[in-house]
Parts: structure tokens; C-alpha cells; sequence
């Protein structure tokens, strides 16, 4: 078994694409099946979506004075269905999200002579590189594949070792349709059915695809093959494959291309592609020094004591396994942290598109929600673990792609609404269009929720040149939308009309999604006018402005406690609180914004936990992968560090396939989630992989401006441990190492500015030492006084700390 630190290892390999190994250079993707006989790599474009004509929406505003009137009057199921009537009248086009679509297969079918032995498929995270190996008697064969972030393709070699020789043909077709059904996006788009005309050809070494849509659109690839110790050539009367005879080692390179002229595309990738090393090392070499600096920013590693020090190197099957009888190693939840670090660098690369549902990975042209960019928190789980993750890079494709479609979000607010500003749809792909379901377009929260990560980019990075052209425009825009959709009630406090707690309805009759005063809805709208202020104070810039939106902020109304003491859903006297469903929407000024803390609302931050412990009433069966990775990061917010690491212990019993991919829930019906029904599998869904990564940032440390807390989510079986490379709000890197047998910590602060800071620890600090790391010192300066601690207004597990500039101090404490 090859010895890796930090990577994952199966035994068996893969039967359908979501079970496959995923590599990716943050735009190309490959799924790599692993069989023997008749392998399947299925590649993937970030860019290939099956377009639609954008759809044109006539106004609807005319009918809000309405729709507002019959929700005052409670008549909220007739008033949901009247202006969804009138949005379908006026709706013309397809109303769907152009989903997502496979690339083409490398296919490679070849010859066995005996019984394999020894077989195993693995993929080395700090490399990125998918390896299968096998043995046919004394002869040992591999295949090779990464893709590279410096050349931009599929990087493939075959080898044998022994008596026997690689034989072999390979070709390039579309992906496979049979299962290939997914959820559904629309009626002109069939699962069993290739969406697309294609055809391959073979010249000397090389392979071409083509494919071309109804519109016209085209995509395919070329591959170019170098063979040591063989032979090879084209057969045309074998749908256009190279068979690969006696060969020692088979080298591939493979390039992929979308929304361009096939005719004069194929003709510059093969120019491309000739130009580029032919050693699998060299080519390898260079893709490895980019993505390792990536990955390597970051390390943690967490020590139970009765965990098998063996455990590390185990198979995915035998870890899962284990789980699956309720005993989780430690060290699948450690596997599963550095796997969702790995798939964003994999999916998420600057000057391309963010990750999607599936990140970069598809092998359905049917594929569940259209493989979409959904705006309800989807999108948002994807990049929680960026920032703390110290990938800031891997957000700027999310901030390119919805600054792109700040049209497409004025349209939507204007004919719908008849506001300025911008309001997203619900979920969205190749444009930023209301879509779907109507009901959703009573959603206004989206753009809000959107513009969280850019404001805690600016948070994380300092970087105002971001803050003054991306992240304050965008939020001005949401500011628009709020100054003309905000109606004044009686009380003098604006009222959100309509308004949508996603996705829980209020327990009364004539219910609807669509009610009034959701307290997501107020919370994000108070975030979005507060970081505006913030922001544009800190630039000294749009001083008029400031003293609109901090009036808005005025008569914004207050959350309010329900009569069991937990945070009501909906403020608004007609909607009591509906505690079975899994969505806490409500709980978002805790989770994941950061208004509501123990130090800062210690009244709300208890009945947000009140209001946690009261939906615990829906139980495991209504719970699916993402909800659960939700929960974790609410429970690491509360403190509960026990709490969080059972929801993701949870979901690794029930969601977690065999190459450690997520799924929407348990497809086993086992009681653990919802079930998705005899007989279907439910969809893989990436969110869960990158929720968990978060929810493991937060339980080691949590930021907010002006303060960090080391440990605040501990659990109990993490005795000993320690976490490098976590990024926090205030421009601070930090460093944790810990043993609570001895109650010792160790602690390391590099701040790009000069600061003050309150720190808490996880128990009360009897002692504290404070030295510098010489290596960070200009001139090997020693700062004797560098830095004073003061006691907090906060309690005894607190202290104040004076950060200077870019010299990492370093913290020994004891505590009780």
C-alpha cells in the first residue's frame, strides 16, 4: 500500500462516476473509475453547461400592493399563489437552470492475462495524483493521472513492470447515459438521451472529440499518446481508437475545450500539446509545486487515545465500515477535512468559475438541481472553509462569476419589485435570472447572504482595493434594493413583505413559505447595512449615504424571544414558530454571521441555543448531509464541541461514500437521515465535504474582529492536537497546539497589522509566556516588550493582547 501522509486509499473500484477518484486543477476535472479491465475516466469543463436562450421577464411589480395586502390580511397560501400565477403570465422563455454537463470519457480497454492481485486505487492529496495499481502474476501495472495546474491537462501514464506488456485501446467518447437521470431540469432535457452530436477521429498518436449542441455550441478534446517500448496505431474500424501494443509505458496528455470552433480549436491544442514535456516526472514536478503550496498552508492533526495508530493508512472501506457500526475513527474525520481542502483547490481557481453542486465533478446530463450555483446556503457552505482555510484565492472566481450577473440581478429586482439595487434568484448558471419555482422570487435575502464572503474577504485579507471595487459596490447595490422594497409599519419599524424563512413554513392554517418579517430576512439585511457602514467609514467614502443606511439600520425591527425562550423564526404576531424542520435559517445572526456571541448578546446567544435544541424534536430522519454539516458548524458557534462532532460523525455514517464524496442523505434507510426511496440513489452533493472542513475551523477557532477564541469547540476525545495555517478576520494567522491532559496550550499569532485583540482560551490561564519566533524578526531584532497582556472585561478566561506588525508572537500558557 503506497505510504501517504495525507491522502485516501480503496480497495475495490468504483461502479458509477460518483464513486470515482476526483482530480482537478481548479477548472478540469477527471473522475478516475479504476477497473482493470475496462477503465473509465470521465472529464469535466467547468464551463459546460447545456444553454438555454435567457428567458425575458415582463413586470409584475403592479400586482406587490396585492399581494402585500392580502398577506396583511392573513391570506397567505392566496396571496403566495397570486403572485406566482402572475410571474408564470409574465414569464417568457424555458423556466429552468442550464445544467452542468460531462465532457467526454477516455475509455481503455485491456487485455488481462490471469487473476489480478494486490489491487489497489488511492489518491495522494498533497499531489493531487490518482494512482491505480494491480499485479497479473510478476508483472506490476499502474496508471497514473493528475491534472495539471501549470499546462492545464489530463496528465496520464500507463506502465508494466514484469514479464508482461501494457496492451491496450483507447478512445475518447461521450460519457455514459445509462443511470444518468439525476432530478430533472426541464422537460428538453432527457437522461437517456445524448443532448449533443459527436464524433471522434484518430491520426498517428492522436485522439480528437467533437460534440455540438442543437444551438451550435461545440466542445470536445484532443489527446496526443507517447509510447516507450511499443508500437502504435490507428485503427478507424474501431470507432476511431489507437491500440497500444507491447509497450512498456503509455503516456497521455489530454486537453479539453468548451464554447469554441472545433475545427480551428483542435488544430491549436494539438500545437499546444506538442509543445509540452513528455516525462510523466517533469510534467508532474511543475503541477506539484503549485497545488502543494496550496494544500500545505494548512496542517492539522488530532491525537485520541484510543484510536489505532495504524488507523491513518487504513482503506476508506475499512474506516467507513467502522463508522458505519458506530465506532468513527478519528482519523476518517481528519481524512475527510484535508479531502474537502483538496476538493476546493481542485475546483475553485482564479480567472474560472466557483465550484458548483458537484464542484467540478459530472458524469449525468441530467444532474441533480442542474448541478447548480444554489444561493440558500449552497454556494455558501462551498467557500465557509476558504478563508480560515488560508485559500483566499480560491473565493475569486465566486466574486468574478456574481459580480458578472449584477444585470441580470437588476432586472430581477426591477420587474419584479420595481426597486433598484439587485435581488438574486434562488439558484442560477449561465445567467442570474429569476428561474424557477415563483414562490422563490419572494426570497430577497440572496444577494445579501452572497455578499457575507465579500465583506469577510476584505475582513480576512485587508485587501481595500477589493473592498472599495468589489465588495462595497456590491453591497450598495443590495442597499438600493433594501431603500425601495423596506415598507414602514405601524410601529415605525420596517416591515419585510413578503419575506421567506427557507425552506419552514409557520404552523397555521393558510400556511405558507411566503409570510412576513422572517428573521433571516431582518438579520441579513441589518449584516449587509452594517458592513456597508463599516466599510465605507473605514475609507473614509459615501458619507451622505452612511447616514441613510444607518437610519435603515435604526428601524430595522428587533429580534424577538418566543415563549420558550428560544429566538422566534418569524417576527410578526400571526406567525408562531414551527420547530419540525431541519432548516435554521433563524439561527443565521449566530451562524453563519457572527452578530449574536456569548460576549456580545449573551440573552440572544441563549435562546439561539434554545432554539437549536428545540428543532432537535424533527430528529435523525429529517436530517441530510448538508443540514448536518449545517449543525456542526451552529453547535461549534454555541461551544458545543461534543455536539459538533457527533453531527459530523453522523454524517460519515450515512452520507459519506466510498471515495469519501458526500451525499444528500442516507440511501440506505438506516434512520440516520431522510430517506430518498427504495430502489434510487440520492444525489452526490459537495457542500457537505467543504461544510465539514468548516465545521472543523470553527471548532479549533473562531474570529470575529477583535476577537479570536483557541479552542472553542473542543471535543472532549481530541485529548491532544494541534492546528497550523488557520486564517483569521483581522488579518491574523494562527497556530494552536494543545495537550488538555496537562492543561498545556501553545499558541502562535502573526498579525499583518498592529492590533489589539482579546483572546479567550479554553479554560482559564494560570500562566502565560510570551516569546517572539526570531525568524520573523527584521534585522533578528529582539523586542524584549513586544507584547503586553491585560486582563478582559470579558472574565477570567479571556486576556487582551497587543499583536505587532508581521513578528509572530508565541504563547505558553498553563491553565486550570
Amino acid at each position: 500500500m503506497q505510504d501517504i501522509k495525507e491522502g485516501m486509499m480503496m480497495c475495490y473500484p468504483a461502479i458509477r462516476w460518483q464513486d470515482a477518484i476526483p482530480c482537478g486543477n481548479g477548472s478540469i476535472g477527471a473522475l478516475v473509475y479504476g477497473h482493470i479491465k475496462n477503465e473509465i475516466i470521465t472529464l469535466n469543463h467547468e464551463a459546460l453547461f447545456l444553454k438555454s436562450q435567457k428567458p425575458q421577464i415582463n413586470s409584475i411589480y403592479e400586482y406587490l400592493s396585492q399581494l402585500r395586502k392580502m398577506l396583511m390580511e392573513g391570506k397567505y397560501n392566496e396571496g403566495a399563489q397570486f403572485f406566482e400565477r402572475k410571474l408564470k403570465e409574465n414569464y417568457i422563455g424555458i423556466a429552468r437552470t442550464d445544467p452542468y454537463q460531462p465532457a467526454f470519457d477516455i475509455k481503455i480497454d485491456s487485455e488481462t492475462h490471469e487473476a489480478f492481485t494486490g489491487y489497489c486505487r488511492y489518491l495522494d492529496f498533497e499531489t493531487g495524483e490518482a494512482v491505480v495499481r494491480w499485479s497479473e502474476g510478476n508483472t506490476n501495472y499502474h496508471r497514473d493521472l493528475f491534472v495539471s495546474r501549470v499546462d492545464d491537462a489530463v496528465i496520464l501514464r500507463i506502465n508494466a513492470v514484469g514479464s508482461e506488456k501494457v496492451n491496450c485501446v483507447i478512445s475518447l467518447v461521450p460519457c455514459r447515459v445509462e443511470g444518468a437521470t439525476g432530478m430533472g431540469s426541464g422537460k428538453d432535457v432527457k437522461g437517456d438521451k445524448l443532448p449533443f452530436e459527436w464524433q471522434a477521429s484518430s491520426e498517428e498518436n492522436w485522439i480528437s472529440f467533437e460534440a455540438q449542441y442543437p444551438d451550435g455550441n461545440e466542445f470536445g478534446g484532443v489527446a496526443r499518446l507517447i509510447v516507450n517500448g511499443g508500437c502504435m496505431e490507428g485503427i478507424e474500424a474501431q470507432n476511431n481508437c489507437i491500440y497500444i501494443k507491447d509497450a512498456t509505458e503509455v503516456l497521455m496528455m489530454v486537453k479539453v475545450f468548451v464554447n469554441e470552433k472545433s475545427k480551428t480549436t483542435i488544430e491549436n491544442t494539438k500545437s499546444q500539446l506538442e509543445k509540452m514535456d513528455v516525462c510523466y516526472e517533469a510534467l508532474l514536478s511543475k503541477h506539484v509545486y503549485q497545488h502543494r503550496e496550496l494544500y500545505k498552508r494548512v496542517n492539522i492533526e488530532f491525537h485520541e487515545q484510543r484510536e489505532d495508530k495504524l488507523a491513518k493508512q487504513k482503506f476508506n472501506e475499512e474506516l467507513l465500515l467502522e463508522s458505519y457500526n458506530g465506532q468513527i475513527p478519528t482519523a476518517l474525520i481528519q481524512r475527510m477535512f484535508y479531502f474537502g481542502r483538496y476538493l476546493l483547490i481542485s475546483s475553485s481557481r482564479p480567472g474560472g468559475l466557483p465550484a458548483n453542486l458537484q464542484g467540478i465533478w459530472n458524469g449525468d446530463y441530467v444532474p441533480a438541481w442542474a448541478s447548480d450555483y444554489h444561493n440558500d446556503e449552497n454556494i455558501e457552505m462551498n467557500y465557509w472553509a476558504a478563508l480560515p482555510g488560508n485559500l483566499p484565492e480560491t473565493t475569486l472566481p465566486y466574486f468574478d462569476y456574481y459580480m458578472s450577473m449584477l444585470e441580470d440581478f437588476r432586472t430581477n429586482a426591477k420587474v419584479i419589485y420595481g426597486c433598484r439595487g439587485i435581488l438574486a434568484p434562488i439558484a442560477q448558471t449561465t445567467h442570474g435570472l429569476v428561474y424557477t419555482d415563483p414562490i422563490w422570487a419572494t426570497w430577497t435575502a440572496g444577494a445579501g447572504w452572497l455578499s457575507q464572503l465579500f465583506y469577510d474577504y476584505w475582513l480576512f485579507t485587508g485587501d481595500m482595493d477589493f473592498l472599495k471595487n468589489k465588495a462595497i459596490p456590491f453591497m450598495k447595490e443590495i442597499a438600493l434594493f433594501y431603500e425601495d422594497f423596506l415598507v414602514e409599519g405601524e410601529d415605525g419599524k420596517f416591515m419585510f413583505i413578503p419575506s421567506l424563512s427557507p425552506e419552514n413554513t409557520p404552523p397555521i392554517p393558510n400556511a405558507s413559505l411566503v409570510t412576513i418579517n422572517a428573521t433571516m430576512d431582518i438579520a441579513i439585511a441589518r449584516e449587509v447595512l452594517a458592513n456597508l457602514c463599516a466599510a465605507c467609514k473605514y475609507l473614509g467614502i459615501e458619507k451622505e449615504n452612511v447616514k441613510i443606511w444607518k437610519h435603515m439600520l435604526s428601524k430595522l425591527p428587533e429580534y424577538q424571544v418566543n415563549e420558550d425562550g428560544a429566538i422566534k423564526e418569524w417576527i410578526h404576531s400571526d406567525l408562531p414558530d414551527n420547530y419540525h424542520h431541519r432548516h435554521q435559517s433563524h439561527i443565521y445572526p449566530l451562524f453563519p454571521g457572527f452578530e449574536v456571541t456569548e460576549e456580545t448578546n449573551p440573552s440572544l446567544f441563549h435562546a439561539m441555543k434554545v432554539a437549536v435544541e428545540k428543532r432537535l424534536v424533527v430528529g435523525l430522519t429529517s436530517q441530510t448531509g448538508w443540514s448536518l454539516a449545517h449543525m456542526a458548524n451552529i453547535y461549534a458557534r454555541l461551544g458545543d464541541g461534543d455536539g459538533a462532532i457527533q453531527c459530523l460523525e453522523t454524517m460519515c455514517r450515512s452520507c459519506v461514500g466510498t471515495n469519501l464524496f458526500t451525499y444528500h442523505n442516507d440511501w440506505r434507510s438506516q434512520g440516520l437521515t431522510m430517506f430518498w426511496g427504495h430502489g434510487s440513489q440520492p444525489p452526490f452533493q459537495i457542500d457537505a465535504n467543504f461544510g465539514l472542513t468548516a465545521a472543523i475551523f470553527e471548532m479549533l477557532v473562531f474570529s470575529s474582529p477583535g476577537i479570536i477564541k483557541l479552542l472553542p469547540a473542543l471535543p472532549s476525545k481530541w485529548i491532544k492536537g494541534k492546528a497550523e495555517g488557520i486564517t483569521c478576520r483581522g488579518c491574523i494567522e494562527v497556530s494552536v497546539e494543545w495537550d488538555m491532559d496537562k492543561n498545556e496550550l501553545k499558541a502562535s499569532f502573526l498579525s499583518k497589522k498592529m492590533q489589539e485583540i482579546t483572546v479567550k482560551f479554553p479554560k482559564v490561564p494560570m500562566y502565560i509566556k510570551v516569546c517572539e519566533d526570531i525568524e520573523t524578526l527584521k534585522n533578528n531584532e529582539i523586542h524584549s516588550d513586544a507584547c503586553k497582556i491585560l486582563d478582559s472585561p470579558y472574565g477570567a478566561q479571556y486576556r487582551l493582547l497587543e499583536l505587532p506588525v508581521n513578528r509572530k508572537l508565541i504563547l505558553t500558557v498553563e491553565m486550570l
